[in-house]
């Protein structure tokens, strides 16, 4: 089978020959640099250059002359063989045979997200490098890999935020039939492949944007990251189209299973339908055959996004990043209370009770980090599955100074126990590569701005001077340790070491990850697939966390201590224990919790 998604961007195979498209509605002037040929183009009213050349043909390098003084990538490049600053490559999207005719996808219901950057996940920092270890997380129970943004960046190391060219898959990790070939083989083992897409700026190098099509950015908006994109002003129908076509090409043209939007809430729209709507609605409109899963990260925590219709299905958005749970676990696991664990600081356990039951912690309430601003709708409607939930991710770890994983902060005993009630309770799962087993590698922030000393050096004291507000780093000579972005070895660092999972402690927390992933799969995920009836929580005085989710197949109770003393709780004589924490005696109906230990247990269906 042969997948190509058509889109007015870009480049094109025709039966004419390839038809080149660029929306350059400020340049004067635009001519096609093709191989070693230019070819002068006009304009429609609508800013549109169109050209369809008979010379042109696949591996054909072309580029768009812009008023006679830059030469510039394609915006809707697919290949970029020379970084951001090069020529364009014409690709065929049909010179690849697909394999999986027969996919349709998995349930959302049976998700286990594995966060993966391609760069530093294997030796090889590819993706033939990670089509080789598909079999070790299909062995784990994981049944979905979610890559990190792929999308042309500078260099040839980022994390991928820093992406310019949003349809190219960047060089640096191999060609888009090798992209193919491992979402091919995921399918043929039955994993889902998720791709994170950036839909809310563009990176500092290789945007050439502004030089022929202004009105793709607002000043209306800023951003963090400057001038925010024009999804509501003039020229925004072309710029949301620019967006719509992406995310259709990802799920199309490379067979992608699922995708997570980052940081929408800097994606600013005054009009009406909102684009993160449109978005989702041009989804579902285009693929109904198969599942397709669409997850929000949304610090603005609006569950208007995420509601069901009368089957249970999304009617937007699939779910959002639960950072109300991780940030509540990490402010209870390690008591750090600097920067947005402010919020959560205070009251960790109550925040973290609310968010397992309920989705959010905040559903409108005054954000402390953000000077009492309100933050939140009611998200208690929603059943868990709506929510990802994760203990770590590349965000979490990766913006600490040192890229510390959560196990190089806190004592194995307490990981494990927040392991098993994250891996165990019904929000989805999503795992960061390496903490199966708990890898030693931290995971650092990395750039490569080699080619571009100035931006290079403003990204490093950019870096140290984010932590000068944190109090370990008010001290200049502590700020100078945080290791440099720039630097290769900051890279090389953070590569995962999967030998490793052959030695101990590794080999045994890689051990009981599996086991709860089977537990997961065999007792959880059945829950999931009926209908939700709700959920109530409660904390102690003493810290005791009492939480239980209800649904048409039984009920899931969680019933953890995180005290320092020990405390008596009731268990229901017919619930069926799933896990619990080592010496536990579970057969008392009058149960003992020791310091920092748990259970699960599964009731009958009502």
């Amino acid at each position: 089978m042969r997948r190509v998604h058509s889109m007015p961007f870009g480049a094109e195979i025709t039966s004419e020959g390839v038809r080149f498209a660029l929306w350059a509605p400020t340049a004067r002037e635009v001519r096609l640099v093709l191989d070693d040929a230019e070819l002068p183009l006009n304009a429609d009213s609508d800013g549109w250059y169109r050209v369809v050349s008979a010379d042109a043909r696949p591996g054909s390098r072309y580029g768009y002359r812009i008023d006679d003084t830059l030469t510039v990538p394609d915006p809707a490049s697919r290949f970029q063989p020379d970084d951001v600053h090069g020529l364009s490559l014409v690709v065929d999207p049909r010179s690849y045979d697909w394999s999986d005719t027969s996919w349709r996808g998995r349930p959302w219901e049976e998700t286990v997200l594995y966060e993966v950057h391609v760069g530093t996940a294997t030796p090889e920092g590819t993706y033939a490098g990670l089509m080789n270890k598909l079999d070790r997380l299909r062995d784990l129970g994981v049944t979905a890999i979610e890559l990190m943004p792929i999308g042309e960046f500078p260099g040839r190391r980022n994390w991928g935020y820093d992406g310019v060219l949003p349809y190219a898959p960047d060089a640096a990790y191999g060609s888009p039939e090798d992209l193919k070939r491992l979402v091919d083989r995921a399918h043929e083992l039955g994993l889902m492949v998720f791709l994170d897409v950036v839909y809310n700026h563009f990176g500092p190098s290789g945007n050439y944007l502004h030089a022929y099509a202004k009105t793709f950015f607002t000043e209306r908006h800023p951003t963090p990251w400057g001038a925010g994109i024009n999804v509501d002003g003039e020229g925004s129908p072309v710029v949301r189209d620019f967006f719509f076509h992406n995310a259709l090409y990802w799920l199309e043209e490379f067979h992608i299973d699922g995708l997570r939007f980052d940081a929408v809430h800097a994606i600013m729209d005054d009009g009406s339908p909102h684009f993160i709507e449109e978005l989702a609605n041009r989804i579902r409109q285009a693929i109904s055959d198969r599942h397709v899963h669409l997850v929000l990260e949304n610090e603005a925590n609006q569950a208007r996004w995420l509601n069901r219709d009368d089957n249970r299905k999304p009617k937007l958005h699939t779910a959002q990043w639960a950072d109300d749970i991780h940030n509540s676990w990490h402010a209870l696991l390690t008591g750090e209370n600097e920067g947005y664990y402010e919020d959560y600081a205070n009251r960790p356990l109550e925040h973290l009770g609310r968010a397992l039951a309920e989705g959010f912690a905040y559903q409108g309430d005054p954000s402390p980090h953000k000077d009492g601003v309100i933050r939140g709708e009611p998200s208690g409607h929603l059943p868990p599955s709506a929510f990802v939930a994760f203990l770590q991710n590349h965000d979490q770890v990766g913006n600490r100074a040192f890229g510390e994983r959560l196990a190089h902060l806190i004592p194995p005993e307490r990981l494990a126990l927040a392991q098993a009630i994250f891996l165990l309770s019904p929000q989805i799962p999503l795992l960061f590569m390496g903490e199966e087993w708990a890898a030693s590698s931290p995971f650092q922030f990395f750039v490569d701005f080699e080619s571009e000393p100035d931006l290079a050096k403003a990204v490093r004291d950019g870096r140290r001077g984010e932590f000068k507000r944190f109090k370990a780093f008010t001290d200049p000579e502590m700020s100078q340790k945080i290791p440099d972005p720039t630097d290769r070895t900051t890279f090389e660092r953070s590569r995962i070491d999967w030998s490793e999972t052959d030695r101990s402690p590794h080999r045994e927390v890689l051990s009981q990850t599996r086991h709860l992933l089977d537990l997961r799969r065999t007792e959880i995920v059945p829950l999931l697939k009926s209908e939700y009836r709700g959920s109530h929580y409660k904390v102690s005085p003493d810290n005791a966390l009492d939480v239980t989710w209800t649904f048409a197949e039984g009920s899931l109770r969680l019933l953890a201590n995180f005290g320092n003393a020990s405390m008596n709780e009731i268990v229901e004589v017919d619930a069926r224990v799933l896990w619990s924490s080592p010496g536990l005696d579970v057969g008392q109906e009058n149960l003992q919790l020791p310091p920092w230990s748990g259970i699960i247990l599964k009731g009958q269906s009502t």
